[in-house]
């Protein structure tokens, strides 16, 4: 069973940086895409960042040259390197992956920012 598990969230300053980790696990062969979302209280999941097998990434408008999504593919492992946090960053993180027609999601990691 393919399991995802996220690591490295925190309490930083605004202005301060962190970087998150997520290691899928459980005989997988290939994963093709795989992504950060985050969750704030009372708002709907959103796309962080994404990137494909070969590299090709994505970011949301709000990260866009404060996030950085890199991948090793040969562990299976995404992360996300956070600069220049501000407090509208505040929020729990999930990393999916999707292997073939199936998106695994982690259990999240709490990401706060104090102003």
């Amino acid at each position: 069973q393919v399991q995802l598990v996220e690591s490295g969230g925190g309490l930083v300053q605004a202005g301060g940086s962190l970087r998150l980790s997520c290691a899928a696990s459980g005989g997988i062969f290939s994963i093709d895409n795989m992504g950060w979302y985050r969750q704030a209280p009372g708002k709907q999941r959103e796309l962080v960042a994404s990137i494909t097998r070969g590299g090709s990434t994505n970011y949301a408008y709000s990260v866009k040259g404060r996030f950085t999504i890199s991948r090793n593919n040969a562990n299976n492992t995404v992360y996300l390197q956070m600069n220049s946090l501000k407090p509208e960053d505040t929020a729990v993180y999930f990393c999916n992956a999707q292997i073939v027609r199936y998106v695994y999601w982690g259990q999240g990691t709490q990401v706060t920012v104090s102003s």
